[in-house]
Formats: C-alpha cells, structure tokens, sequence
C-alpha cells in the first residue's frame, strides 16, 4: 500500500527538485513531471514526483489527512 502526500515543488535544479512536506524537505527526481515550477504541488512515490497536482486539491488531501491524524493522536505536539 502506498500514501500520496501533496508536497510543494520549492526549489528545481538539474532535473531535481526540493519538495516542502509540513517542514519537512526532501530532494526528488523531476523526469515524470512536464514542466514542473516552483510552487507547483506534486505527489511524490519512490523519490520521483509522478503527478501534479492544483493547489486546493491538495489543501483539502492535507486538511483531511490532518484530521485522521488528530484521530489517532488527540493531544497535539508541544
């Protein structure tokens, strides 16, 4: 079984981008994405981003996914 995160394209650079995760950064590969730009959303497997994705979509993936993360742990972090 897979999760598809939204993160946020931040940086492009010779075929890679930094994608922005809720702070969290990670370099990945850019080959499947059709011009890919800064700010773009994409959804990343395996270190390669497969998919673009608009904005609100992945607003309403990342609201929904923090939600079933509340579900697990009621009390948030300090």
């Amino acid at each position: 079984m897979c999760l598809a995160i939204p993160a946020k394209l931040i940086k492009i650079e010779n075929g890679m981008g930094t994608i922005d995760m809720a702070g969290t950064r990670r370099d990945v590969s850019l080959l499947l994405i059709e011009e890919p730009k800064i700010g773009d959303y994409v959804i990343v497997h395996a270190g390669f981003a497969i998919h673009k994705i608009d904005e609100a979509e992945a607003m309403k993936t990342l609201k929904v996914l923090r939600e079933m993360a509340a579900l697990l742990d009621p009390e948030p972090p300090p």
